[in-house]
């Protein structure tokens, strides 16, 4: 690219107004000019620069229990922080959190509804425990150790694209693992599931034992929302739907009029790809098909 950094050599005397390039560029320059290992320490340094932007409020853990095999319910107290109660508008959000003496902070998802945040002064949380993971320490925590966490991010599920109920009757939601932690909000947020006359939720998980929200399943049927539970890898004693979620769909494949349908996905990559590729070869708009990020 070349830069109009001087007059041009054919006009001397001319006043000639210089155009400088962005600071981006300039530091992009100033990054070549330097050695391999000095270069390499400069991006670091402006890479902390970036990450110091997030503001971080602490806040003290009121539960870590079981969900699940592998999976942890958290609750944060937020009630000193209301701010960060009221930024969580739309189901599907998520924020950064970081444990003291580890590095690198995790994203999580909000499961409990908007409106928890203001009833409550908590944040919900279902968290997955991986191996060598920040999320592995934060399991690992107790009543009372206190977490750093950012405002909540994210433009979350925008279930007004499948307004009004009347005008989309059909809501299939589709979720694996800890990926029903957001479903959870949209389900316990409301969204008209009552008026609507076909809410499914496909919520895929290896065996019952991994299987978190088992207890709310009936709150959430009572709501209007029908739980079809299927597993990959299920005991001798399972009578429901097998392998994976989008399999199961596809056996089903109940879209009675595409025009009327929305979508919900949240979970596996390969999952989400598989069902956004069944629903849109059976007619759903692309428009109506929700994901949180």
């Amino acid at each position: 690219m070349a830069l109009a950094l001087s007059p041009s050599p054919s006009l001397p005397h001319a006043h000639v107004s210089q155009t400088f390039p962005p600071m981006s560029i300039l530091r992009r320059i100033s990054l070549l000019n330097l050695k391999p290992q000095r270069r390499h320490l400069a991006t670091l340094a402006a890479a902390a620069v970036r990450q110091d932007t997030t503001v971080w409020t602490p806040a003290p853990l009121v539960e870590i229990s079981p969900a699940a095999e592998s999976l942890f319910h958290i609750s944060i107290d937020i009630s000193d922080a209301p701010d960060i109660g009221s930024s969580h508008t739309r189901a599907g959000q998520y924020l950064q959190l970081r444990v003291a003496d580890v590095g690198k902070p995790t994203f999580l998802a909000v499961a409990s509804p908007p409106s928890f945040a203001s009833a409550s002064g908590a944040f919900e949380f279902l968290v997955k425990s991986v191996a060598g993971s920040t999320a592995e320490v934060l399991c690992g925590l107790k009543k009372g150790d206190v977490v750093e966490i950012s405002q909540v991010m994210g433009r979350g599920f925008d279930v007004d694209r499948i307004q009004p109920p009347d005008e989309y009757p059909t809501v299939l939601i589709f979720a694996t693992g800890s990926g029903i932690s957001p479903i959870r909000s949209l389900i316990e947020s409301g969204f008209s599931s009552k008026e609507r006359s076909d809410v499914r939720l496909y919520y895929g998980a290896r065996n019952l034992k991994r299987m978190a929200y088992q207890d709310k399943f009936k709150e959430w049927e009572s709501s209007g929302v029908k739980i079809v539970p299927v597993l990959s890898q299920p005991d001798g004693n399972w009578s429901g739907e097998t392998g994976y979620v989008q399999a199961a769909f596809s056996r089903a494949k109940k879209i009675f009029n595409p025009q009327g349908t929305g979508v919900v996905l949240c979970g596996q990559k390969q999952m989400a790809e598989e069902v956004t590729s069944i629903v849109l070869a059976e007619g759903v708009s692309s428009e109506k098909i929700l994901k949180n990020f």
